[in-house]
């Protein structure tokens, strides 16, 4: 009998769907943040600002 018992494939099996789960959203944020980065860099390059870019002297 293993250490885990009778479960242990079971136990195993679930763990790794969770690590596989995580390890896809962990990918899938990595590449929406390129993404978002490289659209953000779009939009700079072509004329808008953020907001958070203005100085407070032209905010009037």
């Amino acid at each position: 009998m293993t250490p885990l018992g009778p479960y242990a494939s079971f136990i195993v099996t679930s763990y790794a769907l969770v690590a596989a789960v995580i390890a896809v959203l962990i990918g899938w944020v990595m590449v929406d943040y390129r993404r978002q980065k490289a659209r953000l860099h779009d939009l700079e390059a072509s004329g808008v600002t953020r907001r958070s870019g203005r100085s407070a002297a032209k905010i009037s």
